[in-house]
């Protein structure tokens, strides 16, 4: 652990200039408070042309502002202007959050380890666990280790049989941004008991800007060959098949609207797109993977992952009135996507998935890298 946090604190750098002036950022009065004795902030990181506002309580990313063609700003993701808005969520929960220990869904809500079933909290309609469960990553607040003008560590500590999750498991994450206009998000985990981890990054963007509508529009290009279909209640089945002949194919850059409603029983299951590609190339590889790209402003997320699979969500179960956005109006249907790089989900529940069981003698690492630009 600690030859990682020095290999991470040789690669800050201190950037020569301020955040960029007259952007509408979020107040930091807006989020000082104490959670179960524990202080939470808000934190304003700035590099390039971007400027980032996070906050310790679930390591979430509550502003990000980038320019488009013109040099316009805008702020492109949703997300809360308090931090109660964050802790009692009327609506979405997971705005801009680090999830875990389990990301995603684990199907009946339980798992088996050597034998042992381990059962978790049933906080997905009744019957699965959502993203760690009713405690996850997202809603606990974490220390800060370090923070400079451009790069944010956060640690914490997980303690054993959390959420019926074993092991005591120390996470160490690194937000970074750098002079490439990227958002660098790197995860580190260890545990002294074998336990599931599969950690991911949930931030939901809108490139046009938080507020300005659909993002059916957008243009995107996914690396992918297969994916993992699910079940009405979005537990995949097992199988993983191809998309060619789907509206899942990605492969040619096209709207995400295109073929988002069409008349196919794996749209039917998530009312639009909330699946698991299965990435090409080889896992554990820092790669290209994902391009979205919004026409009128110009500006371009590519993303890159060492990990094997990607579940993109296109904001379907926004409903235009329980979720307020920062600048005062509801998240209205698919306003935004969410890009979770991750293992696959309910691995531990499927023999050819993924391995998502860490053992004691080992790390869990992840880097993922979201690069903004304009074409």
């Amino acid at each position: 652990m600690k030859k990682y946090l020095i290999g991470i604190l040789a690669v800050l750098v201190l950037a020569s200039c301020g955040q960029k002036k007259g952007l509408p950022l979020i107040p930091e009065k807006n989020f000082a408070d104490s959670l179960a004795g524990r202080e939470v902030k808000l934190y304003t990181l700035h590099r390039g042309n971007i400027t980032l506002q996070v906050t310790n309580y679930g390591a979430r990313v509550v502003s990000l502002f980038a320019p488009d063609r013109e040099g316009k700003f805008a702020d492109i993701v949703a997300g809360h202007k308090t931090l109660a808005e964050y802790v009692n969520p009327t609506g979405e929960r997971y705005l801009g959050a680090c999830v875990g220990p389990v990301a995603n869904r684990i199907g009946g809500a339980s798992f088996e380890i050597d034998g042992e079933v381990f059962e978790t909290p049933k906080n997905d309609n009744g019957v699965n666990t959502l993203h760690g469960g009713e405690f996850g990553l997202d809603k606990v607040v974490w220390d800060v280790f370090t923070y400079s003008s451009d790069t944010i560590i956060f640690e914490y500590d997980r303690p054993d049989g959390q959420d019926g999750f074993p092991g005591n498991l120390h996470v160490t994450l690194l937000y970074m941004l750098n002079e490439h206009n990227e958002l660098v998000i790197r995860y580190l985990a260890n545990t002294d008991k074998v336990t599931p981890v599969n950690l991911s990054h949930h931030s939901f963007f809108n490139l046009a800007g938080e507020d300005a509508g659909s993002i059916e529009g957008h243009l995107m290009w996914i690396d992918a060959d297969a994916y993992t279909p699910i079940d009405s209640l979005s537990i995949p089945t097992g199988e993983i098949l191809p998309v060619e002949d789907t509206p899942f194919d990605f492969r040619q850059e096209h709207a995400i609207g295109e073929m988002i409603a069409a008349d196919d029983p794996q749209i039917a299951c998530a009312n639009g797109y909330d699946h698991n590609w299965v990435l090409n190339g080889e896992a554990g590889t820092l790669r290209e993977v994902v391009t979205v790209y919004e026409p009128e402003s110009g500006r371009m997320l590519t993303v890159s992952t060492d990990q094997p699979g990607m579940q993109m969500y296109s904001g379907n179960f926004f409903d235009g009135a329980t979720t307020i956005g920062k600048r005062g109006k509801p998240l209205g249907f698919r306003s935004s996507f969410v890009l979770e790089a991750q293992k696959f989900p309910d691995s531990m529940n499927h023999p050819d998935f993924t391995d998502i069981l860490l053992y004691p003698d080992e790390d869990y690492t992840q880097t993922t890298v979201y690069e903004f630009s304009v074409r």
